[in-house]
C-alpha cells in the first residue's frame, strides 16, 4: 500500500549540469532532510541560480528537489550525490527548496526581513508526497530541520554594518510546521 500522500507523486528529472561532479555517497548515511525556501522570485531564477558554478570543484549550491508554487516536483540533484545546501550538514542531508519569494531582493536588508509570502496548498501537498516516498526510500531517514535551524549565523546588514541580521530565515515563519510534523514521522532538530 502507498504511504498516504505520495501515491500521486511525479517527480520530474531536471538535474543540474554539474550534478555528476558531486561527490556520490550511500544514501543508506542520509538521515537527515532540510526544508528551504528558494527566496527567488519563481523556479526559473531558481534554477539560474543552481546552474552557478561556484566551488572549485566545477559545482555550484542547490537542493535535491524543488517544489514549485503549482506542486510540480523537481529533481535537480540525485539523493546519491552531496548537494550544496546547508554548511555542515550536507554529507548526511538531502535538500528540499520550495519556491518562496523570501525576503527577495533584499536578502540582508535589516528594514526587509519580513517573509510574507504563504505556501500554497498544492506546494504542501507535494511536500508531504515526497516526504513520504523519501522516508520510503531512504533507509536511515529520521530526521527534518529548517535552513533555520541549522544556519544560526548572524551577519552584517547590508544597509547598515553596524547591525545583524541572520543569514538564512527558510523556510520562515510561514512555514506549516505543525501539519508537516503531524503527516511525517520525522523528528524535527531543534
Amino acid at each position: 500500500m502507498p504511504p498516504p500522500h505520495s501515491s500521486g507523486l511525479r517527480i520530474y528529472t531536471d538535474n543540474l549540469p554539474y550534478a555528476s561532479k558531486l561527490e556520490a555517497r550511500d544514501i543508506g548515511g542520509i538521515d537527515l532532510v532540510v526544508i528551504h525556501c528558494t527566496e527567488l522570485p519563481d523556479i526559473e531564477t531558481a534554477r539560474a541560480w543552481g546552474e552557478r558554478i561556484v566551488h572549485p570543484s566545477g559545482t555550484g549550491n542547490s537542493g535535491h528537489w524543488y517544489i514549485d508554487r503549482n506542486g510540480a516536483v523537481l529533481e535537480y540533484v540525485p539523493p546519491e550525490r552531496i548537494a550544496h545546501h546547508v554548511r555542515g550538514y550536507n554529507a548526511r542531508a538531502v535538500g528540499i527548496e520550495l519556491v518562496n519569494r523570501g525576503r527577495f531582493p533584499d536578502w540582508l536588508d535589516s528594514r526587509r526581513q519580513t517573509m510574507e509570502e504563504p505556501y500554497p496548498t498544492a506546494q504542501v501537498d507535494a511536500l508531504l508526497a515526497l516526504l513520504d516516498k523519501l522516508q520510503a526510500e531512504l533507509p536511515s531517514l529520521r530526521f527534518i530541520a529548517g535552513h533555520e535551524d541549522l544556519d544560526t549565523e548572524a551577519v552584517p546588514a547590508s544597509d547598515d554594518p553596524a547591525a545583524t541580521v541572520q543569514r538564512k530565515r527558510d523556510p520562515g515563519p510561514l512555514f506549516p510546521w505543525t501539519q508537516v510534523l503531524e503527516a511525517s514521522a520525522l523528528q524535527r532538530i531543534p
